[in-house]
Order: C-alpha cells, then structure tokens, then sequence
C-alpha cells in the first residue's frame, strides 16, 4: 500500500477477495467457460468460411465478431485463471494497457453491430441494389473503418489511464486493472478525464444503439411487405439473433458507462464485467446458431459432409 506521497507503479487485484474459498472451483469453471468461448467462436468462423451459402456481406460481418469474442476472452480470462490458480494478484502500471485492446474490441464490436444493421436492412429493403452496392471492397472499407475508429477510441482512453498519477492504496476492487476502479486510486485530478470517458461512451454506445434501433424500425418495416410466410420466418429468425446479441452486449455497456456513476458501484460493476468478458463471449456462437435458420442449415450440411467423408 501506498503511502506518504509514494508513487504507486504496481497494483494489486483484491476484485476476488470475497470469492477466496470458492477459488479453486471457480478456475475450473472459468477455464471451461474459456474452452467453450474458443471452441465455439473458432466453430463459428471455420463454419462462414466452409459454406458457400454463408458467403455473403452479412455473414462476412458477423465473422469479424467471433475474432472480437476470441480477443476478450484472450485478454481477460487467463489473467483471471492466473490469479485464481497462482494467487498472483498483482500488476504493473504498464500492464494497463491491456485497457487499449479491451476498450479496441468492445468499440469495433459497437460499430460492426451498427454495420451489420444497415447490411440487413439494405439486404431485406432493397435486394437488387443492396447485390451490387454492397461489393467486396466496400465490406472492406467498412471493416476497416470500424477497427480505424475504435483505434482512435482506445488510443485517446488509454493516454487518459497514462497521464494519471496514483499515490493512494494500490489494492484494485476488481479482478482486472480497468479505468473505474484505476480512477478510485488517482491522487491526481481525474474529473476531465472521467469527462472525456464518459463522452466518448455516450457517443460511441448512444449513437450505434440509435442507428440499430432505426435500422431495426426499416427492416420491420420491409419484412412485413414480404408475402411468403416462409421468406418473413427466414428473415426474422436472422434479425432475432442479431437483436438477442446487441441487447446483450450493449445492455451490459450502458449499465457500465451510461448509468450515471461509473466508477462508484464496483460491486455490481465487478458482476457485469464478468457477464460481458467472460460469458457473452461464449454465449454468442450458440445465439449466432440456435436463433438464426441459415447458420443451422449449414451447421447441418456440413455434419452431413463429415459424415460421408467418413463413410467413405
């Protein structure tokens, strides 16, 4: 700890104190949530690349998503397993930059969900343009894009964590080092930080559940013009997977950053943390595949190749 003016450069991560007698199965129960988070996710790419079917801009979008989920996973999880396996609670200054590739997915993820939005309702409102406006080079830039300003995003989050002095405790609330709990141990001014933080969340999440909802609004819209009862079920069950998964992932953002007093409530900011790092991650592959008819149709085509492969 801390004292007397002394400059905290390590910290250590108290966020799993209250869990110590439950420390040994919480690793296993972590590890094989993270087991699952890469094999699904890994599943989920291997499969839009095998199917000829999936290769649209749709499907070409939603594949950047499980490298994203992969990325969380990778960042977050084996610290935490460490911890819990090693007691290693602590860790240095320079290792919060590990806030620059969290705060990297979590903004290209808010982005490519706007993107995938738009696709859907240029695909469903209008097929024939949408086929020859949508080409590969404009999927690429719009990619690119997304990963160009949730660049900017953490470039400017993580020069706010590094212009910050810390001569407090250096016991961290959490079981990751991430800007709300750094900012309760700050001896230095924080609040124009906090403002800049703040505003660039408010901006990023506002702005992408707005452009989503309206989205949403166009491609109710255009369904609903649809006759075929089966084309209408088809184009639902693709939109209810995306919707399931953007209510999740940014349901978890806005309680987070848009409730009003980020860095104040890390108790059920430690628990939410958890669900988007840790769990919805995992959960995505199966949303992906179990709500959206033409993922399972190509899931089932290529268990009937390896099948026959195998008969053969």
């Amino acid at each position: 700890m801390a004292e007397n003016g002394t400059v905290v450069t390590e910290f250590i991560l108290m966020g799993l104190q209250l869990w110590a007698e439950l420390q040994t199965g919480l690793f296993f129960v972590f590890l094989v949530l993270y087991l699952i988070t890469i094999g699904g996710n890994l599943g989920m790419i291997a499969l839009i690349q095998s199917d000829r079917c999936l290769q649209t801009s749709m499907y070409f979008f939603l594949s950047h998503l499980p490298f994203l989920d992969i990325c969380y996973s990778s960042i977050i999880v084996p610290q935490l397993l460490e911890t819990l396996g090693t007691d290693q609670m602590v860790i240095t200054f320079e290792h919060c930059t590990i806030q620059f590739f969290v705060t990297l997915c979590a903004s290209t993820e808010c982005v490519l969900s706007v993107v995938m939005a738009y696709d859907l309702y240029g695909a469903v409102s209008n097929p024939l343009l949408y086929a020859t406006a949508m080409t590969p080079q404009t999927r690429l830039g719009l990619v690119a894009r997304a990963y160009g300003g949730a660049m900017v995003n953490s470039v400017i989050r993580t020069g706010c964590t590094f212009s910050i002095s810390f001569c407090k405790s250096n016991h961290m609330d959490f079981f990751f080092n991430d800007l709300p709990p750094l900012l309760k141990l700050a001896c230095s001014e924080t609040r124009p930080r906090e403002r800049v933080i703040y505003l660039l969340a408010f901006l990023v999440i506002t702005t992408s559940v707005s452009v989503i909802f309206i989205s949403y609004l166009f491609i109710i819209q255009a369904i609903l013009k649809i006759r075929s009862a089966g084309g209408k079920a088809k184009t639902f069950s693709t939109c209810a997977s995306h919707i399931t998964a953007v209510a999740l992932f940014f349901g978890t953002l806005i309680f987070i950053y848009l409730k009003g007093n980020m860095g104040k409530s890390l108790g059920e900011g430690k628990t939410v943390s958890v669900f988007y790092t840790v769990v919805i991650p995992m959960l995505n592959p199966m949303i992906y595949s179990l709500r959206n008819k033409e993922v399972k149709e190509a899931l089932k085509r290529v268990l009937n190749r390896m099948k026959v492969s195998q008969v053969e």
